[in-house]
């Protein structure tokens, strides 16, 4: 059939506060312009983040039953690890409360001065995370990976020449190599498996070890399945096998492809590494049975590893984001191409050519949108990114406001609803005016800064 079902039936509902446009324009303000300061009941459709917003299935709320909260040994945790080590043949599952965590124990043993480590582009904790060690993080995507317009179908993959050139010229203060599936800062774009082995060689002949920050795992898996050829046979389950097969670690937010509101982890091979990343994990975390995760928690994540591989979810994922961004494209409204897994990405700066990205676009368009229409997004650009380590400001490459669906929580109507706002927005987008912040603190601006309108 043409259309695509939810492949679920919905049991539980949860009311929206309906709100009306004056309403929202005095909300906005009280929050400083700040979509992450809006209290979430006053808004309608909430796209700020796919992570942790997620609806958990009949399956992980009866797994949160089974939970066993013992502070060590508890068999939520061997389900768990077992989950896990299925789709991700590593030597060591170090549990944490959320992927920033994970990558702040790797950084903080593998960072420090002088340490360079690449990506194809680092979103917004990760790079955090490295600064805050001393090290620098740096962006090596592909040049189609910076083009909205570009239809390439793997624009998150990592350069190899820029690569091998970046390796000659930082030599041993490369500590690791890391690749981000899918790639959330360029507009949730995958990577291909091609590109994962050849990343793999250049490792090897470097003798670098290769790290996966693998928050949207499997629907970079369901890319490769339906875009790269000779894949388009295999099951997801062998594909996300192979993927990791590549590396020798893996930071995880469970929150986005494990299907649950809280968790993570770290995975290693290296006995040396896990040793010193277990210690770290008991001073910040917890014991390594649980590492800030209640047992229910980790039975949550069990089931929902199992659930999000399997195709027909991953179907409709893929192909209600694509309804929304296809539908965009028809209003006129100018999109990261290829529609990415997870999000739609608006390319602000080209629908707003009458803001300079000094006065910051993405933000000018999602507090528009949040008075337009109820919908908070996220802004993907210089505000998140603008903000050096050495205080000085640089443009982002792109301007973005990413609209992040949340996983089996909002039917086609509320998307009928986004596209009909956008339509509004569309008529009224010359009126929009630019904003300037009035206070930010030292990093990480973009969660707290105070706007005002220009």
């Amino acid at each position: 059939m043409r259309t695509t079902i939810e492949p679920f039936r919905i049991k539980v509902v949860e009311p929206i506060r309906m709100t009306t446009r004056s309403e929202r324009s005095e909300l906005i303000k009280q929050a400083d312009f700040n979509l992450f300061g809006l209290r979430s009941e006053d808004v309608l459709i909430d796209f700020l983040t796919d992570s942790g917003t997620s609806a958990m299935s009949a399956e992980q709320w009866a797994g949160i039953m089974r939970g066993d909260e013992s502070y060590a040994g508890s068999p939520s945790f061997r389900r768990f690890e077992a989950a896990v080590k299925n789709l991700m043949p590593f030597k060591h599952i170090i549990p944490t409360h959320q992927g920033r965590a994970a990558e702040k124990i790797l950084f903080s043993l593998v960072g420090g001065e002088g340490q360079h480590i690449p990506n194809n582009t680092h979103f917004d904790t990760t790079r955090a995370n490295i600064e805050s060690s001393g090290a620098k993080a740096v962006d090596l995507v592909i040049d189609e990976g910076l083009d909205p317009d570009s239809e390439h179908p793997f624009k998150g993959n990592l350069d190899p020449k820029k690569l091998e050139d970046f390796i000659a010229a930082h030599g041993k203060n490369v500590p690791l190599v890391m690749i981000t599936i899918t790639n959330n800062s360029g507009g949730g774009q995958p990577v291909s498996l091609a590109n994962l082995r050849e990343i793999r060689a250049i490792c090897d002949r470097h003798k670098l070890p290769l790290f996966i920050d693998a928050c949207r795992f499997a629907e970079n898996a369901f890319f490769i399945k339906t875009r790269e050829a000779g894949q388009e046979d295999r099951s997801i389950i062998d594909i996300v096998r192979d993927i990791f097969a590549l590396a020798d670690g893996m930071t995880m937010s469970a929150k986005k492809d494990a299907l649950v509101n809280m968790g993570g982890w770290l995975a290693l091979n290296d006995d040396e590494l896990a040793m010193n990343a277990r210690n770290v994990l008991i001073l910040t975390e917890g014991f390594p049975t649980y590492g800030g995760l209640a047992g229910r928690d980790l039975e949550a994540i069990a089931i929902g590893l199992d659930e999000i591989v399997q195709e027909d979810y991953l179907n409709y994922r893929i192909t209600s984001t694509a309804y929304l961004g296809n539908a965009l494209i028809e209003l006129g409204v100018p999109i990261v191409k290829p529609v990415g897994g997870h999000a739609v990405y608006i390319d602000a700066r080209k629908l707003l050519p009458n803001i300079p990205p000094g006065q910051y676009p993405g933000q000018a368009l999602a507090i528009a949108l949040y008075e337009i229409g109820g919908i908070r997004g996220c802004e993907i650009g210089t505000v998140m990114f603008g903000r050096q380590p050495d205080g000085s400001e640089e443009m982002a490459k792109m301007d973005l406001v990413r609209l992040a669906i949340p996983r089996r929580v909002y039917t086609q109507s509320h998307i009928d609803y986004v596209i009909e706002c956008f339509d509004a927005l569309m008529q009224e987008r010359e009126s929009i005016k630019g904003v300037e912040i009035t206070w930010e603190p030292p990093a990480l601006r973009h969660f707290t800064a105070r706007f005002a309108m220009i």
